[in-house]
C-alpha cells in the first residue's frame, strides 16, 4: 500500500516542478492579474485518515468547484499511516497535508521542513474516554485501574498529563497497549478507559448505545492546541505563495460553507463516500462543528467536548501553539521549542471570494 501511494503521488506531482515545490521552469503556475493561477495546477492533498466528518468542508470545496475556481485541480489521497503522509509531503511527493497538531510538530523537530498554514480544528481532539456507566467523575477514579493507549508516544502524554492534573500519580495506572481496539476493549471490559479522539470513537460508542464519559485533554491539564491543521513545506511557500494562499482560500470556503449548511457539506461527503454509515458521520460532525472555530458547545445539548473561545476559521493562535510547544517539550515529545513563527502561518488566510 505504501508503495502503490508513494507511486501514485510521484505520478501526481509530475505535472512540473512548481507542483511539488520546484522551481519556475516552463511547468510553474503562473498567476492572473485577479490573483488565479493562469494554468490548472494539479494539486494532491493527503488526508490525516480515511475521508469522515471533520473533512466535510473539503468535500463541500470539491463538490461546489470552489478549488477548481482557483483553477486547483484537487486529488484527495487516504493515507497509508500518518508518518507516511508526513513523510511524503516532507519529501515533496505531494503540496498538502492533514495531521494532528502535534504531529506536525514533531516532524519540524526532526528536522522537517513542514509548515503548518491553517487550523481545520482549534482544539485537541483527544483525551480519555469510558463508558458512564463507570461512573468516573475525575481522571483520578481511574488510579488502580486499566488504562488502553494505541502505541503511540503521545498517548502515555496525554494519560500522564490528565493523572497529574487530576492529583494521581500515573504509576498508579496499569497501562496496556490495545493499539486501534480501545472501543472494543472497552466493551469487553478489559479495561476502565482508553486514549481516543472523541468525536471518532466516542461519538461512535456513544450512538451505538453505550453512553461515554469523556475527559479532553485541554480540559484536563493540557493545551488547546489546533487538533487537525493543513499544511506543506517552506519549500512550496517560497516558490509557489499563490498555489498556496489560493488552495487555503477554497478549503476556507468549503467550511464557512458547512458552518451555514452541515446538512449539504454532509451529503457531499457522503457522496463522494458511500460507504460511510450516514447516522455516525451525521453526529460525528455535530461535535466538530463547534471545534472548527473553537465555539463554545452546549454541554446540556449532549456535547462530547466543552467551551472554547470562537476565532476566524482557519486561524493558527500564537499563544496555543507555543502552549503546545511547552506541553510537549515536557512530555520529551519533542527536543527543543518551536516557536509559533516557525510551526505555522496565517498569512494565507484572505477573505473567501
Amino acid at each position: 500500500m505504501v508503495l502503490a501511494l508513494a507511486m501514485l503521488l510521484t505520478a501526481c506531482g509530475s505535472a512540473g516542478p512548481s507542483a511539488a515545490g520546484g522551481g519556475s521552469g516552463s511547468g510553474s503556475h503562473t498567476a492572473t492579474a485577479t490573483g488565479a493561477l493562469a494554468k490548472p495546477a494539479k494539486v494532491t492533498l493527503i488526508l490525516d485518515f480515511v475521508p469522515n466528518a471533520v473533512h466535510a468542508g473539503i468535500y463541500r470545496a470539491l463538490a461546489a468547484s470552489y478549488y477548481r475556481r482557483e483553477n486547483i485541480d484537487l486529488q484527495v489521497v487516504q493515507p497509508t499511516s500518518t508518518q507516511e503522509t508526513l513523510k511524503l509531503i516532507d519529501a515533496g511527493k505531494a503540496q498538502f497535508g492533514l495531521a494532528d497538531g502535534s504531529d506536525v510538530a514533531g516532524l519540524i523537530d526532526e528536522g522537517g521542513d513542514a509548515q503548518a498554514v491553517m487550523a481545520l480544528v482549534q482544539r485537541p481532539l483527544g483525551g480519555l474516554i469510558a463508558l458512564a456507566s463507570e461512573h468516573l467523575s475525575s481522571p483520578a477514579d481511574l488510579a488502580g485501574r486499566t488504562v488502553g493507549i494505541t502505541g503511540v508516544p503521545s498517548d502515555l502524554a496525554v494519560l500522564d498529563t490528565e493523572l497529574r492534573h487530576a492529583g494521581v500519580n500515573p504509576s498508579r495506572v496499569h497501562v496496556v497497549t490495545v493499539g486501534f481496539n480501545g472501543s472494543e476493549a472497552l466493551l469487553a471490559g478489559r479495561i476502565a478507559a482508553f486514549t481516543g479522539f472523541i468525536p471518532d470513537e466516542g461519538v461512535t460508542l456513544q450512538a451505538s448505545g453505550h453512553p461515554i464519559t469523556a475527559f479532553a485533554l485541554d480540559e484536563n491539564g493540557g493545551p488547546a492546541y489546533p487538533g487537525l491543521v493543513a499544511f506543506t513545506t517552506r519549500r512550496l511557500i517560497a516558490t509557489n505563495p499563490r498555489l498556496v494562499r489560493d488552495f487555503v482560500a477554497a478549503t476556507k470556503a468549503g467550511y464557512e460553507d458547512t458552518f451555514r449548511d452541515p446538512a449539504r457539506s454532509l451529503e457531499d461527503l457522503l457522496s463522494s463516500n458511500p460507504s460511510l454509515p450516514r447516522r455516525l458521520t451525521a453526529a460525528s460532525l455535530a461535535v466538530y462543528l463547534p471545534l472548527f472555530t473553537g465555539k463554545a458547545a452546549t454541554r446540556s445539548a449532549g456535547s462530547l467536548i466543552g467551551a472554547g473561545g470562537a476565532v476566524p476559521f482557519g486561524t493558527l493562535q500564537s499563544p496555543n501553539v507555543a502552549a503546545m510547544s511547552a506541553w510537549m517539550l515536557q512530555s520529551r515529545l519533542i527536543h527543543a521549542p518551536i516557536s509559533p513563527e516557525r510551526y505555522g502561518t496565517n498569512q494565507f488566510l484572505r477573505p473567501a471570494r
